[in-house]
């Protein structure tokens, strides 16, 4: 029996990626990466695992949906829009395994997801979930009256007993401006219990300040768990009456990194995978590093489940 569930909020996107002359075709996107890897990661009986999106009723969102359901990910709260489709992403990778990003995405199903037929009452059966997790993107596409809803969402679960889980991933070509992206993640950050703050993104949200400083705006924002991501450095783990902990990363030779594509996300989807399940923020961040050092080695955002660090 399932004794806890997790909604994960956001947009997938179809993928395409380049290995030389080559293009693959697969799904990815944050949120939905993080809800595949943390699926793998936990027992169906620990931690029931639904993704919250909109699709169209095309062949694609067909084909996403057969795939994350062999993944055990849950599509019940999943609208199908007509007319609409998902967004595309295409991956350009260098040598050093460092991504270029390029997206159409303009009109894609997801942003429309609290505006479908259904949005009332998946809203309602998603105010009554133990955690809800999103990110920045999840945010960036929606229109202001659909963030509001969201945040109004947010805070009926946390009232309800549910946790709410933020990964900042900030992407500025999403917002219309530096100004609007700060005033949404304040209010996100004001309705978060857990956030995951990778250090660049915040750097650029904010500007570069000491990560003590980035801690504390945090924390005063009332945030209780805070997961610094530093990339290949160590990450750092600031909970409510513990000293802050580091936990270092695992190191790989340069020639191991093929594509970093997801690391970030596949983190979460460590971390996570431990410390809902009982684990201490030591063993949930060891956790999240050795998924997202073994994600890296493969090109594309999901990994085969057999190279999957269990």
């Amino acid at each position: 029996m399932t004794h806890k569930k997790i909604a994960v909020i956001g947009e997938c996107m179809i993928e395409l990626s380049e290995k030389g002359e080559h293009l693959k075709r697969g799904f990815g996107g944050d949120t939905l990466n993080t809800a595949v890897y943390l699926a793998r990661l936990t027992a169906a009986s620990a931690l029931r695992v639904d993704y919250v999106t909109a699709l169209g009723d095309d062949i694609f969102s067909e084909q996403m949906i057969s795939a994350w359901q062999q993944e055990n990910v849950h599509t019940d709260l999943i609208q199908r829009l007509e007319n609409k489709m998902p967004g595309l992403y295409f991956i350009q990778t260098d040598q050093h395994g460092e991504r270029t990003f390029y997206y159409w995405r303009n009109d894609a199903a997801a942003r429309y997801w609290l505006d479908g037929p259904r949005a009332e009452a998946i809203c309602e059966q998603l105010a009554h979930y133990d955690y809800l997790y999103l990110s920045g993107i999840s945010l960036a596409i929606l229109n202001d009256n659909s963030r509001e809803r969201l945040m109004q969402l947010l805070q009926r679960c946390r009232a309800n007993g549910g946790k709410v889980i933020f990964d900042n991933n900030y992407r500025p070509r999403l917002w219309q401006s530096r100004e609007a992206s700060q005033h949404a993640y304040r209010a996100m950050l004001a309705c978060t219990d857990i956030a995951f703050l990778t250090l660049d993104d915040e750097d650029a949200l904010w500007g570069e300040q000491p990560v003590e400083t980035v801690i504390a705006r945090t924390r005063d924002a009332g945030v209780s768990e805070i997961v610094i991501k530093r990339g290949a450095d160590s990450c750092l783990v600031a909970t409510d009456g513990a000293p802050l902990q580091e936990v270092a990363a695992i190191k790989l030779a340069k020639e191991q990194v093929v594509d970093t594509t997801a690391a970030g996300d596949s983190f979460s989807a460590g971390y996570l995978a431990q410390r809902l399940c009982g684990g201490n923020a030591q063993q949930a961040a060891a956790q999240g590093h050795r998924t997202a050092s073994t994600v890296i080695q493969h090109r594309g955002a999901i990994i085969p489940l057999s190279a999957m660090p269990y």
